[in-house]
């Protein structure tokens, strides 16, 4: 997962392959509710491991159900609809994840306890009020902590027989359907007689409320619907485990490589994009994306728990569409809309104001940033689509909400290839924390964005690359260690550093599964840091070196290390042989007493004795052999921009290369 302050996506050029996505945000903290109150174990298989999963558990955890986690697997001991013990009082955060706080809410309040329900400050501004409203009357004591109609909560405990359970529940049904799904959950609680739920006004999002019938039902729950206007919870109900759960992927999440599928070209000869995990059979509503991508013009093949998508029109054809049966996936109409032949209008989608944050305003305020002419209204937005000469570079804004991250990366893949910037792109942590990685896995771009950093021995260079990548959310490749690994897997080969093992070490060389994080070496998996600097790795490393083929191996392994989103490369000949077309390159520098007095901190700080003077003599000895090496000799490049950094800190230094970087890109600002 990204956790940098922003994450740069280059122009793409087209994208195919297999994605697997994760379950779904809203299967998954239903179940986990269900699971938790019933009696007996469940074992849940292929939750979703999100920010909104956490915080449910961790409320489970309190409430004093049993948790086990096994590999995918999580077995869960219910409560079976009763406190095992009950604290003076029990606060529970619950971040920003609304299909924790309102379920939570209902069923804690049934549940005759005490307890204190808060969040983000985001979570504090979502409205509550109709749930806590159709809660008191019932009989349900709730305070507001803060500003009435909101959380936090207080929630007293109640005794059953100071319930009012003889009228109907009534509960606004065009707010939310997470209300609706709340009273339905909570419930069977207090169900000693029959319960009625009276919905007032329309029902927005009406397939949320499928899937919470379905879920009640596999925990033995039957309840019974007239219309969307009435449902009734029968005397006696009890929460039962079904045993083992399996959770469907997100079909919201199934929405963006769906667009994806309909928009991008192939790549390497393949077409289309397959996703696993969820089918057009799925009991989840926004799974009817595919409707609205087909009138759009995709091309959808569905099987059993998967889907295949293929561009089919082009330009895609622009929809007018009441959005409301999909009120999560439709955001990525939005951006979809945007490679339309003529403007898309999506209506009644008024919930999109009180979710993690106002959709409506937020989509229109970062589409129009693309360039687009948006219209906007209290439960509509319409996008008129850009000509290629009108794509303008973009930071979005992201608003802390994960849907609107996931929806404008898709604006990647746009004519006029300019890259977009995503602000905050670890907020898709909430539903699917390994987004971007997914979507670079079957993408291509244009161009990998490449920074070289070069410099002699002990200049800091390496120190350097490595937190600029970090930062940057980059790729990192250290190519002063290639030889060391490459001798380190020589002599594990049982091989000798000589002609007649040449093919086989450069066989090696360029298979090396190798990975840089965190200042460490990992050979597949494995941490050989220390082992590649020791005095004989140092040896072989020379060795290898002289053998063409080996060298040969390394350049193109060194070349494979660039994949998106881009790459930071630390050596000697970064920027003049591997990567001579970089878009940014530094040349570090520091004075030879400045590294040498930094080497010998370094070492004294290993417990290594040496002297200031001797690690001088031969750091200049050393820079004069790599600035005369015959082949790829220490020199800056000409386009090279030249850092001394013998009186600077290392932030300082990181803050100069950022800056050069930001000169390099078309965005105004991070």
């Amino acid at each position: 997962m990204f956790s940098t302050a922003f994450l740069d996506i280059p122009a793409m050029a087209g994208a195919s392959g297999t994605v697997r996505l994760p379950g779904s945000k809203s299967i998954s903290n239903r179940v986990l509710l269900l699971a938790a109150l019933a009696s007996g174990t469940t074992t849940v298989h292929d939750l979703l491991d999100s920010d909104d999963t956490r915080v449910m558990l961790d409320a489970l955890r309190a409430l004093g159900c049993g948790i086990d986690a096994a590999g995918s697997t999580l077995r869960i001991t219910g409560i079976g609809g009763q406190l095992k013990s009950k604290a003076p009082l029990l606060p529970l955060f619950l971040g920003n994840a609304g299909t924790a706080m309102r379920p939570l809410t209902a069923a804690l309040s049934l549940l005759g306890g005490d307890f204190e329900l808060s969040g983000v400050p985001r979570m504090h501004e979502r409205p509550i009020g109709d749930l806590v409203d159709a809660l008191t009357q019932l009989g349900c004591r709730i305070d507001y902590l803060g500003n009435p109609g909101y959380p936090p909560l207080r929630i007293r405990p109640v005794d059953h027989s100071a319930l009012v359970l003889d009228a109907p529940i009534r509960v606004r049904g065009d707010v939310s359907s997470q209300f609706l799904t709340a009273l339905l959950l909570a419930l069977p609680l207090a169900a000693e007689r029959d319960i009625a739920i009276e919905v007032v006004g329309e029902l927005i999002s009406k397939p949320y409320i499928e899937i919470t019938l379905n879920l009640l039902a596999r925990f033995g729950i039957a309840v019974r619907r007239e219309g969307w206007e009435r449902f009734t919870i029968p005397a006696g109900s009890r929460y039962s485990s079904p045993g083992d759960i399996h959770v469907e992927a997100d079909a919201s999440s199934a929405s963006y490589f769906i667009a994806l599928g309909a928009m991008a070209t192939g790549i390497a000869g393949q077409n289309g994009i397959r996703i696993e995990g969820v089918g057009a059979d799925s009991i989840q509503g926004d799974i009817r994306f595919i409707d609205a991508a087909r009138q759009m013009g995709a091309q959808v093949d569905s099987g059993p728990n998967w889907l295949e998508v293929r561009r089919g029109a082009w330009p895609l054809k622009a929809i007018d569409l009441d959005a409301n049966h999909i009120p999560d996936a439709a955001m990525t109409l939005a951006v979809m809309a945007l490679y339309a032949d003529g403007p898309s209008t999506l209506r009644n989608i008024a919930s999109w104001r009180v979710k993690e944050t106002d959709r409506i305003d937020a989509m229109a305020n970062e589409l129009r940033k693309l360039g687009a002419t948006v219209e906007a209204g209290p439960d509509f937005i319409r996008v008129h689509p850009l000509a290629p000469a009108d794509w303008q570079a973009a930071s979005i804004r992201t608003y802390d909400d994960h849907r609107v991250a996931m929806c404008f990366s898709l604006a990647a893949f746009n004519p006029a290839r300019v890259p977009v910037r995503i602000l905050e792109p670890h907020c898709v942590a909430k539903t699917f924390p390994d987004y971007f990685e997914t979507l670079f896995s079957v993408a291509e771009a244009f161009e990998v964005p490449v920074i070289c950093i070069d410099g002699p021995t002990a200049s800091g260079k390496g120190t350097l690359a490595a937190e600029v990548a970090r930062l940057l959310g980059y790729h990192y490749l250290d190519s002063g260690s290639l030889y060391r690994v490459t001798g380190l897997a020589m002599r594990r080969a049982g091989l000798g550093a000589d002609p007649q093992h040449e093919a086989q070490i450069a066989a090696l060389a360029a298979a090396l599964p190798l990975y840089f994080t965190e200042g460490k070496v990992l050979l597949a998996g494995e941490d050989v840091s220390d082992e590649i600097r020791s005095e004989a790795a140092g040896m072989d490393a020379s060795r290898v070196s002289t053998l063409p083929a080996v060298r040969a191996a390394l350049l193109a392994l060194q070349q494979r290390f660039r994949q998106l989103p881009g790459l930071v490369a630390d050596g000697r000949d970064m920027g003049t042989v591997i990567f001579p077309d970089a878009a940014l390159k530094v040349f570090l520098t520091a004075s030879a007493a400045q590294r040498a007095e930094r080497r010998h901190k370094q070492l004294i700080s290993k417990g290594i004795s040496t002297t200031l003077d001797s690690l001088r003599t031969d750091l200049e000895a050393r820079d004069a052999r790599d600035s005369s090496r015959s082949v790829a000799p220490l020199k800056p490049a000409q386009d090279a921009r030249h850092l001394d950094n013998s009186q600077l800190s290392i932030e300082q230094s990181i803050d100069q290369v950022l800056n050069w970087w930001q000169e390099v890109q078309p965005f105004k600002s991070a």
